[in-house]
């Protein structure tokens, strides 16, 4: 078997053993000079993207459906060990499905540039590419927004019959158009951890303890956005980097609309006094923890999205919310369940984890957001849920 050397070859998972103690010795010393106290969102932050170091910027492979890779009779191994799958990469009908709803936004719009934010392997786009393509929908440009350089390295191999219409940006413009979407973007911004203990609120922060990480609580005058009912002991985080990354968001794009799905609630059931735990969870090889401290570098940290202050935040910023809805209800008024009629029964059987309500169906939700265009989403057309935010 031959390859052709003018194509980009897919780039290898490097051993990033040598990067974790990097990463604990940039942590340490960020809080050292912070009098020996991180807030967890900037642990998060430093955990999940110091340059070089953290989860997303090591070069371990995060994306797939396997936790581990499979050796075949000759004793070589194909498919490096993943810590999570998304939809894209499940299956296909998720981007083909997705296409119709962003080319109406593009139609409405009258602009001709996708935004693609955190692409992961470049799966998502490749679908979305390859569909609108087929439908005959004008893309002049597709522009991914992505922090991790290995990941970038990936989308190009992916992504590298249509190097023509896909570019790389490392910042977003003062001025932009188009149609923005973000698949699990919000769950890995990083979030501050509130703890009412004993009827004091405090800041949940992280600090060396006998050379373990270990949590450690300051007197806040932070507060979540609604009163938590009962005396009980409450854990729970607040947004403020997602929120302000949809405000920026609104402050940069002039005309175009935007699509976010990713799993979570709307603020009164975010708060409710019975989720007293949080949503802080970790995910490797495929299982979920709870503990964020451990195998620091090693594994992705995710927090649930407050859909309403995502919601309050666009509109801060003068975005029209077009709707919100359930994943399910958002891929089926899209048409999926058209397209797995004519799909194989592997692919019908992926897709249906895509909108079955026990599986990601009613867990992941979708926000749409505008600007410039008044037109009604396709993807809110049944079950709208704004009234809840």
């Amino acid at each position: 078997m031959t390859t052709d050397p003018s194509l980009p070859t897919p780039p290898a998972a490097p051993d990033v053993t040598h990067v974790l103690a990097a990463l604990r010795e940039r942590i340490a010393t960020e809080m050292q000079q912070s009098g020996g106290w991180l807030g967890f969102d900037r642990f998060m932050e430093l955990a999940l993207y110091a340059p070089g170091l953290g989860y997303y910027a090591n070069g371990s492979t995060k994306f797939g459906t396997m936790p581990q890779g499979t050796r075949k009779k000759d004793g070589s191994v194909t498919g490096a060990g993943s810590d999570f799958v998304t939809a894209p990469e499940m299956t296909a009908l998720f981007g083909y499905t997705l296409a119709q709803p962003l080319a109406q936004a593009l139609q409405a719009t009258g602009t001709f540039e996708i935004w693609e934010f955190g692409a992961g392997t470049g799966a998502l786009a490749l679908q979305l590419i390859t569909a609108l393509k087929a439908m005959g929908q004008r893309v002049d440009r597709y522009t991914i927004v992505d922090l991790s350089d290995s990941l970038k390295e990936r989308q190009r191999h992916t992504l590298r019959e249509h190097l023509d219409v896909v570019h790389w940006a490392a910042a977003l413009p003062e001025a932009m158009q188009g149609v923005v979407i973000g698949n699990e973007v919000l769950d890995a911004m990083p979030v501050k951890l509130l703890a009412r203990i004993k009827g004091a609120w405090l800041e949940r922060g992280v600090v060396l303890e006998n050379g373990d990480w270990a949590w450690a609580d300051k007197p806040t005058g932070l507060r979540p956005p609604l009163k938590i009912n009962g005396e009980h002991d409450y854990l729970t985080e607040i947004h403020p980097q997602a929120e302000a990354f949809v405000r920026t968001l609104g402050d940069r794009l002039t005309l175009g609309a935007i699509f976010l799905l990713d799993y979570g609630f709307p603020e009164a059931e975010y708060y409710h006094e019975q989720r007293h735990m949080g949503t802080v969870m970790c995910h490797r090889a495929h299982l979920a923890d709870g503990n964020p401290l451990e195998a620091v570098g090693l594994k992705d940290i995710t927090a649930h999205v407050n859909f309403t202050g995502i919601a309050v935040a666009a509109q801060d910023a003068g975005l029209e919310v077009l709707g919100y809805t359930s994943q399910a209800h958002f891929l089926m008024n899209c048409g999926i369940v058209e397209l797995m009629q004519n799909a194989s029964l592997p692919e019908r059987v992926a897709a249906q984890k895509l909108i079955l309500e026990h599986e990601m169906g009613e867990f992941f939700k979708v926000i749409g957001l505008a600007r410039g265009a008044d037109f009604a989403s396709l993807g809110f057309s049944h079950g709208d849920r704004t009234h809840r935010l």
